[in-house]
């Protein structure tokens, strides 16, 4: 390795231990913590009460953040009655045990979360370098993937720096939610097929992924899907492509197979009417107010994203370079095609683009774009050329 190459290694070092210092010291305690604080409690100390975990969660929480439990008149009330549950659940252990149930559909985050706490760390400090490590590992996967695709340590160092301060790469990292992780999992997932051809790490990535965040089997799926119309070109046979999806098909029906909380109580929960008891009492799900909220909120929140500027780059590059005869061009279509398929099929499941939970998404787009338009080495092997 030239020398100017192991300083870029060791300023991208170091640049890593500060931003992990920066978003260790300034984590912003959302109110989904207080769920994940509980599953972690819960499993740990099976025999434990709800009313001692409860008491046990809201108070070591008011330590870090007084008013995540208070009523702010100040704030709206997206969903009706979204404040006044909050409220509700930090005093109410009964209905604190059925809503842990939303957050138990991602077993492999809150795992991780469960492993940093038998290591020692108080728990929300366990949460918290869930997501930090996270960040720090997807931008050391991006450096290392750049550095193979561009062979230019220099470029791909100053490009891996402006990706680390997206804002909802630093905003996910800042949460306690299962966005870093699963954005990790879904480009180790992609690294690892496209790049090591490791068919079988690939698939475990992929599971991992979808026990993160069950909804990334929309994306896979689509591109399951376009992999099986190109299965020769990169030369994976029908048999193990099939076998590879079953087993990620077997991980997102194990979740919905124990999940207690159906999908019209989850859309109500987030987007129209809270459920206090989101298992024994849900209300009655209407599926007008479904249509209305779709209507009302779609094109605000596509709006509101990445996902047109990114839209815009996507033509203004394959623009440059399509051929109608080129199996390479319309395979690039093809993937960027499923990608925002995948976007708004799983808007239609859960209504909502917040911007920090899309960054597997995001950087998906990215990373494919900086390969199309300055990548120094052939994927594929050229066997997606024109007419071959």
């Amino acid at each position: 390795m030239k020398r100017i190459n192991v300083i870029l290694v060791f300023i991208f070092s170091i640049y890593l231990c500060l931003m992990s210092y920066y978003l260790y010291t300034h984590q912003y305690y959302n109110v989904d913590i207080e769920a994940y604080v509980g599953l972690v409690y819960k499993t740990e100390y099976p025999n434990m009460k709800m009313e001692d975990i409860h008491k046990k969660v809201y108070t070591e929480l008011e330590i870090l953040n007084p008013k995540i439990s208070a009523i702010s008149q100040n704030d709206e009330e997206v969903a009706i009655g979204e404040n006044t549950y909050y409220n509700t659940l930090s005093k109410n252990p009964k209905a604190y045990e059925e809503e842990l149930q939303l957050f138990s559909v991602k077993p492999f985050y809150n795992f991780v979360n469960l492993m940093f706490f038998k290591l020692g760390f108080k728990v929300t400090t366990a949460i918290s370098l869930t997501s930090i490590l996270s960040y720090v590992l997807i931008l050391v996967l991006i450096f290392t993937y750049l550095t193979r695709i561009l062979k230019n340590y220099p470029l791909a160092f100053i490009i891996t720096l402006i990706i680390s301060l997206f804002k909802p790469l630093l905003e996910a990292s800042r949460h306690a939610s299962a966005d870093s992780l699963s954005c990790l999992m879904l480009l180790l997932s992609f690294y690892t097929f496209v790049i090591r051809k490791n068919y079988l790490a690939a698939t475990v990535f992929a599971m991992l992924c979808i026990l993160t965040r069950p909804e990334y089997f929309i994306l896979f799926s689509f591109l399951y899907i376009l992999v099986y119309f190109y299965k020769n070109a990169i030369r994976i046979s029908t048999s193990r492509l099939f076998l590879s999806y079953g087993y990620l098909f077997l991980s997102f029906f194990l979740i919905q197979y124990f999940n207690q909380i159906s999908w019209s109580t989850l859309f109500m929960n987030q987007f129209t009417k809270v459920q206090i008891y989101p298992i024994s009492h849900p209300d009655a799900f209407y599926f007008p107010d479904y249509l209305n909220f779709l209507k009302k909120n779609v094109m605000l929140d596509f709006n509101g994203s990445y996902f047109p500027l990114l839209l815009l780059f996507i033509v203004i590059i394959l623009a440059n370079q399509f051929s109608l005869q080129s199996k390479k061009s319309w395979a690039q279509c093809m993937f960027f095609g499923a990608v925002y398929a995948s976007v708004f099929l799983r808007y239609l499941v859960f209504p909502s683009l917040a911007n920090r939970m899309m960054i597997g998404f995001y950087l998906i787009i990215i990373l494919a774009l900086i390969y199309i338009q300055n990548s120094k080495t052939d994927i594929f092997k050229k066997t997606l050329e024109a007419g071959k």
